[in-house]
């Protein structure tokens, strides 16, 4: 028997008890396993769903949990959006952190914890396992210790279904296994973990999601039924036999028969001279409102499980910037779930597992290893990949380990390879000269943004070639060129300046066509070309 302080209070705690379940040793929850489930949701009506709820508020959580697990089966909407915001929880990446201003030792014992934990199989089934408390409130996952070089380990993570538990008579603040004493035993401290899940502030009886979709689950089930009454009255045509006067019982009790079989047989025989007429259902009334009825139910569902409507259901009135905002409100639900799972985890689970394995425990609570989930959301690399070069070009000191966190790039490690730009190779190098080693790079001073701005038109201006002889070329037909074509255009603008009308300026702009002096402009055209031709393979020679 060991002596340890568990949340406070100190505990005798028994090797046997470390290694064995309390559901397999107590004599007084052996019933729990031959009981057979309940169904309070058949026939379920408001008055009977108000003293079910009564009832939990004053310990039997029973039948509460009955119908939570009833309406989770039967209403595919409500399991559709609870699995959603359950799986949302198993998937997110998480690590044991040290206290603060940690120790070496402990820092290797956080980093023990956190490996053993990594190996545990069944860590999915039993975060989803804990999300069983979204809709009922609490949620109990039973657990045994085992020896693993000399660590003892948690293993065989068991969700217990809520119908095993009650409060307890004596503190409706505490959830203990039902027993045949009808007091409840309390669970033991080291092979549980106990989660709480509130929706509102409250008493566990009161703190789940079954207590808001319960109402709606009932309203919709009347809707459902009536549409199908609905549908049996008016959506069959009526299907009508005739006889003839004087017909016998025996051949009315035949026609009867075919009336009843031809629905079914889609055929019959009836004697001669009878009839069987088919009529459409008279339509008194429609099945809008029926469906109407749903959907509101099914709005509200979504709005108690998901915080929206937009991520669950097509609506008419939706954008895409209005879709993005309640994915949002998701996202923050699942931080707030991750939370709450955080401090249950972090009781009854880390704590333990430091108080039992760690050699820098001291019974200090506030030294323990914490785990830590991961729901930052990586950045837009895109929108960074644009902006944060400009701003390093004005002289804005960005730590790079900054940018690794916004972006959830890890950062290497060692001499492990990195992703980086080809360089590109320096111009301007006689043929068969390699490129001299560069001169080390010094450690960027900060400037101010205009400094910055003369560097690079310094830098631009720097980069221009060096004019050649086809720029020279290019320059002197410029401004031949400029001089023949104010000649050229010198009668033309006269024209423009002296018509009187559109008409006329066209009859004399045809009649001066063939008098314009366009031989030395031609001539022009074609050294220009010419040129253009010269200068392009002059760069591809020298592989610019």
């Amino acid at each position: 028997m060991e002596t340890y302080e568990y949340n406070g209070i100190r505990y005798r705690v028994r090797e046997k008890e470390l290694q064995q379940k309390q559901t397999d040793d107590s004599a007084r929850v052996a019933q729990l396993r031959r009981e057979f489930a309940e169904h309070p949701s058949s026939g379920l009506t408001p008055a009977t769903l108000a003293v079910i709820l009564k009832n939990a508020e004053q310990g039997n959580l029973l039948e509460q949990c009955y119908l939570a697990e009833d309406i989770e089966e039967k209403d595919g909407h409500i399991q559709a959006e609870l699995f959603k915001r359950k799986m949302a929880l198993t998937d997110i990446d998480w690590n044991i952190e040290p206290p603060t201003n940690a120790s070496a030792q402990e820092q290797k014992d956080a980093a023990n914890i956190e490996q053993i934990l990594r190996d545990v199989e069944d860590w999915h089934d039993m975060i989803f396992g804990m999300g069983d408390a979204i809709l009922k409130g609490f949620a109990n996952i039973e657990l045994e210790w085992g020896l693993y070089n000399n660590f003892r380990i948690p293993q065989h993570f068991e969700h217990r279904p809520a119908t095993w538990f009650q409060l307890h008579q004596e503190d409706q603040n505490c959830i203990a296994l039902r027993d045949q004493t009808g007091w409840g035993e309390k669970l033991r401290p080291l092979n549980w973990i106990q989660h709480r899940h509130p929706a509102k502030s409250g008493y566990p009886a009161r703190a789940g999601l079954i207590r808001q979709l319960a109402w709606p689950f009932i309203f919709k089930n009347y809707s459902v039924r009536d549409l199908a009454e609905f549908l049996e009255i008016y959506g069959i045509p009526i299907k009508l036999g005739k006889y003839p006067s004087g017909a016998t019982p025996d051949e009315k009790q035949r026609l009867l028969q075919a009336v009843l079989g031809i629905g079914h047989n889609a055929g019959g025989i009836i004697p001669k001279g009878m009839e069987i007429e088919f009529h459409e259902a008279a339509k008194g009334g429609g099945s809008d409102p029926f469906m109407t009825m749903m959907s509101w139910c099914e709005r509200i569902q979504s709005k108690v499980i998901l915080g929206q409507t937009l991520t669950s259901q097509v609506d008419s009135t939706g954008s895409q910037a209005l879709g993005n905002v309640h994915n949002e409100v998701r996202q923050d639900i699942r931080d707030h779930d991750l939370r709450q799972f955080t401090n249950s985890l972090n009781r009854d689970l880390i704590l333990p597992m430091h108080m039992l394995n760690s050699k820098s425990y001291t019974g200090d609570p506030r030294r323990k290893p914490r785990i830590v989930f991961d729901t930052q959301e990586p950045e837009d690399i895109k929108l960074y990949s644009e902006s944060l070069p400009k701003l390093a070009g004005i002289g804005m000191r960005i730590p790079v380990s900054w940018a690794h966190d916004k972006l959830r790039i890890p950062e290497p490690e060692g001499e492990e390879p990195v992703l980086a730009s080809a360089a590109k190779p320096p111009t301007g190098l006689p043929a068969g000269e390699q490129p001299g080693p560069l001169p080390p790079q010094q450690p960027a001073q900060p400037q101010s943004p205009a400094a910055a701005l003369k560097l690079a038109l310094a830098a631009l201006k720097g980069a221009q070639p060096a004019p050649d002889g086809a720029d020279v070329l290019t320059e002197r037909l410029q401004k031949q060129a400029g001089t023949e074509f104010a000649k050229l255009m010198q009668p033309i603008e006269e024209l423009v300046a002296n018509a009187d009308s559109l008409e006329q300026l066209l009859e004399q702009l045809l009649e001066l066509e063939d008098t314009l002096p366009t031989d030395d402009y031609q001539t022009l055209i074609a050294q220009a070309l010419a040129a253009a031709e010269l200068s392009g393979r002059y760069d591809v020679n020298e592989g610019r």
